[in-house]
């Protein structure tokens, strides 16, 4: 998981910057849809390095157990999915405690993202592109990280709900948002419970893809 984090941040951080700038331009100077493609890109290219590392760190562990990274269109997944909407509403409510538990701190005013611009904007093809980055990359990227490997790992070590809990954490750390913690790891609570469920990780990946799909859209307004 360290090493996950660190390719992450590197790759996103300093080499899609520096083939960036290699290249010739740099995203500040990108029109709204250059952004988007830019994020696109890079979320693409850290999902695939995070997924690399993955491959390489359990290669020794082949064959790995059964259910490991198990996706399957067969089952009653879908009746989970649906009963894990139903507490979207719980985590809305979350979130507006967190932040009024969590204010802003005081400091400079951050500028508005790259992504809320695109969206004053009304610029569809870059509103297309971020949806893409929310709604299917992330999803799929950070389920085979957190619900794919670390839950399974951790049910090595300890009961299957405080290998929830303890997943659920650590993905809302993850975003490094403090106003944000307390619905995320209730998600991730919930996904995770989705997960050991189903014994399918299209299962918690649809519902992440529709959570970050509602977040999104609500955005849109």
């Amino acid at each position: 998981m360290i090493l996950w984090i660190a390719t992450f941040w590197f790759v996103g951080s300093w080499i899609v910057p520096f083939l960036a700038h290699a290249a010739g331009f740099s995203k500040e100077t990108l029109t709204h849809r250059g952004q988007a493609l830019y994020s696109l890109l890079t979320d693409i290219t850290e999902g695939l390095a995070g997924i690399a590392i993955l491959h390489q760190c359990l290669g020794r562990f082949r064959p790995l157990p059964p259910g490991w990274f198990e996706f399957n269109l067969k089952g009653r997944w879908i009746l989970d999915v649906v009963l894990g909407c139903l507490l979207f509403p719980l985590v809305n409510l979350l979130s507006h405690i967190n932040i009024s538990l969590v204010p802003m701190s005081p400091g400079p005013v951050v500028g508005v993202s790259s992504v809320e611009q695109s969206i004053v904007a009304r610029d569809p093809v870059a509103m297309a592109l971020y949806a893409v980055v929310v709604i299917v990359c992330a999803p799929i990227w950070e389920e085979i990280v957190f619900r794919g490997f670390l839950l399974p790992s951790l049910t090595r070590y300890m009961p299957l709900p405080l290998s929830i809990l303890a997943s659920a954490a650590a993905f809302a750390l993850a975003h490094f948002n403090a106003q944000r913690v307390m619905p995320l790891i209730f998600l991730g609570v919930v996904m995770g419970g989705v997960f050991a469920r189903s014994r399918n990780l299209l299962a918690s990946m649809v519902l992440h893809s529709l959570w970050n799909g509602f977040v999104f859209l609500d955005l849109m307004k």
